[in-house]
């Protein structure tokens, strides 16, 4: 089993930056490919980044591209999300997930993610 905690969330202005990170426990999670989401009230849960096991491959919503990057340090079983240039529409709960079954593939379903975190909130005012 894994747990994942996030953290780094808070309030900023737009056109800040914030870096939050996901620590695994219980089992390491340098095999299995991990992403974020975010839901925003009233919006269903959505697909922020992704990364692959060894950090060599990323994928981004076409929101963010550009402002957001994804990585990894396998040693510390932790997962990062830079966030910059922070828009309003940014603000939501994000979620970190590791999916156990990717086959190489970096998905963007939450559903093909096998555990969760708790979620950290970010504010973007404007």
């Amino acid at each position: 089993q894994v747990q994942l905690v996030e953290s780094g969330g808070g309030l900023v202005q737009a056109g800040g930056s914030l870096r939050l990170s996901c620590a695994a426990s219980g089992r390491s999670i340098w095999t299995y490919a991990a992403g974020w989401f975010r839901q925003a009230p009233g919006n269903e849960r959505e697909f922020v980044a992704a990364i692959s096991w060894g950090g060599g491959s990323t994928s981004y919503a076409d929101s963010v591209k550009g402002r957001i990057t994804i990585s990894r340090d396998n040693a510390k079983n932790t997962v990062f999300l830079q966030m910059n240039s922070l828009k309003p529409e940014d603000t939501a709960v994000y979620y970190c997930a590791v999916d156990r079954g990717s086959g190489g593939k970096l998905d963007t379903k939450w559903f093909e993610y096998d555990y969760w975190g708790q979620g950290t909130q970010v504010t973007v005012s404007s």
